[in-house]
């Protein structure tokens, strides 16, 4: 007699029908055996090759489950590493352990000198991402209190060593605990490396995924300046933001196979996809500045009598600088492009020779005697400055400052001698104050990325083929989704934020479903190199038991 397990039944109404019709027990065993000329009958689930008995997953930020700009309990569970296991078990696999946080807050407090306490998850609050003890705080509810990692140090080894932030040189550091608090909080002794770790385990299956995406994330999530600015989105400041050599990465990663794969077991590794497709960099327009918005509009006649002083020293050096906004279509935002020739000099000694210069700033009230030293303002000010343009990449965070008044700008030009209205008006990020290129990614940052990411990606590609190992094309995953969609069962996951489905609130990280369907794509992979049959047994990942959002109420 066939399994139910092996059988799965497309017509449900059929089989409604089917077990009414079944008047005894006789008849119900042979619906069994015979079951509606509408069902599938699938194949037994079959390992193949592969040993899942002691399943190990070595990785980073996705390899924890980390969504929504924290780590908490219900994140890890839906886990990718996790999901899989739960397929493995019913090919041999063996227990699967996860070093799981306390709650659901995803902040933790952290006794760590000069490492900054992780913040609540991002929630959405009807608009956009917002912080979850900001939207209690807001609706009036209870806060409730998150994590201290000295009460979680788990001293234990487990199956997943998932540790958000951990670049690839991170995973063979011994210590790497004392700069990473999530490795800290679960790592099995002080000089411990997440490598050591995940090799005591004797793993005889393991998943080694994105190695090498935060030694371009950190750089790419800072503006291609070396300082983070997501607010601990995702904690890739340890150990610097540059993005990592090639040939060290290359090094590091022959080394985490080798070890890995030195007990003869197998396994998967991932390429990465480039970052630049994620919505962090993709959500904010580079030409975000509306006529139609009350604070903007009205004030454009004035700017544009502000770089019309400019525009003719602009146009003589080089015309992509000028910078006019529109009163009938959105205008792109100043930035400040560290590639342009400085031209601070040349600005200052045309307006200081300028004979109607003085009328300019007397409008403003100031008198002729302030000539030079607004002359030498403006020179700093707009010495590498122009207007963005679509090769340019807002990075997500940038939404929060564009058009507001930075009040350090302000301080500092009163203490020059502007008045106080005066030196608001020229402090508007990203309008008369020129955004700092830690929000901007520059063609020449982007290019940056892309050429580590290839380079990282030829590593990890001859590795797995010369290792015999399986791997799962992230690269192809990401580019698809960021054009057409993948389709995961009867949704078509983007990467659109909040509505795409796949990328989580914190504009990088997955959602629950995403990793379901990383979970599969790895079932694939596993299949094609092992000969197991994960995807024709059905043993898949379902789209419909991961959700997209996470409630406010879970806690």
């Amino acid at each position: 007699m066939k399994t139910l397990k092996n059988i799965k039944y497309i017509g449900l109404i059929a089989l409604a029908v089917g077990f009414t019709g079944c008047s005894d027990e006789s008849d119900f065993e042979e619906f069994l055996d015979e079951p509606p000329m509408d069902a599938v009958i699938l194949p037994t689930l079959t390992a193949g090759s592969a040993d899942f008995s002691n399943f190990v997953s070595l990785g980073a930020s996705f390899t924890a489950g980390y969504t929504d700009g924290a780590l908490f309990v219900a994140a890890q569970e839906n886990a990718f590493p996790n999901t899989l296991a739960k397929q493995f078990t019913n090919a041999g696999g063996g227990l699967f352990t996860q070093p799981l946080m306390l709650d659901n807050t995803g902040g933790m407090i952290i006794p760590i000198p000069g490492v900054d306490d992780l913040p609540y998850r991002l929630v959405f609050n009807g608009s956009g991402p917002q912080r979850l003890d900001e939207f209690l705080t807001d609706s009036g509810a209870t806060v409730p209190p998150v994590t201290t990692i000295a009460g979680v140090n788990l001293g234990n080894t487990y199956n997943n060593v998932g540790v958000p932030g951990a670049k690839s040189f991170h995973m063979t550091a011994a210590g790497y605990g004392s700069l990473n608090p999530y490795f800290g909080r679960f790592q099995s002794s002080a000089g411990a490396s997440m490598l050591g770790d995940a090799i005591a385990q004797n793993p005889t299956f393991f998943i080694l995924s994105e190695v090498g995406g935060n030694d371009v994330l950190s750089y790419a999530t800072s503006g291609g300046t070396g300082v983070d600015q997501t607010g601990n989105l995702d904690p890739t400041t340890y150990g610097g933001d540059d993005i990592t050599d090639p040939n060290v990465f290359a090094q590091v990663f022959n080394g985490l196979v080798s070890a890995l794969t030195s007990n003869g077991a197998e396994g998967v590794v991932t390429n990465l996809p480039y970052i630049t497709d994620l919505p962090h960099f993709t959500t904010v327009p580079h030409n975000p500045l509306d006529p139609t918005n009350p604070d903007f509009g009205p004030q454009i006649p004035l700017l544009n009598s502000i770089f019309g002083a400019l525009n003719p020293i602009f146009n003589a050096v080089d015309p992509t600088r000028a910078i006019v906004f529109s009163e009938t279509a959105a205008s792109p935002v100043v930035i400040k492009d560290e590639t342009l020739t400085d031209i601070s000099t040349i600005i200052s000694a045309q307006l200081n020779a300028s004979p109607t210069f003085p009328a300019f700033i007397a409008q403003f009230g100031l008198p002729a005697a302030a000539v030079p030293s607004v002359a030498n303002l403006l020179g700093a000010t707009y010495g590498q400055t122009r207007q963005a343009t679509a090769a340019d990449l807002l990075v997500l965070s940038s939404s929060s400052i564009i058009g507001k008044v930075n009040t350090a700008s302000v301080t500092t030009l009163i203490g020059q001698g502007l008045p106080q209205a005066l030196a608001g008006q020229f402090s508007v990020e990203g309008v008369t104050l020129p955004l700092e290129d830690k929000w901007v990614l520059l063609p020449s940052e982007q290019v940056e990325i892309k050429t580590a990411t290839d380079a990282y990606n030829t590593t990890i590609e001859t590795v797995a083929a010369t290792s015999g190992l399986a791997l799962v094309d992230l690269n192809a995953i990401l580019s698809q989704a960021s054009t057409s969609g993948v389709m995961f069962d009867s949704y078509n996951l983007t990467t659109d934020l909040v509505t795409g489905g796949l990328v989580s609130l914190d504009g990088i990280h997955l959602t629950a479903r995403g990793y379901g369907l990383m979970a599969n794509k790895f079932l694939e992979a596993i299949d094609a190199t092992y000969g197991s049959n994960f995807i024709a047994s059905g043993n898949v990942a379902v789209a419909e038991d991961f959700g997209v959002t996470y409630s406010s109420t879970l806690q």
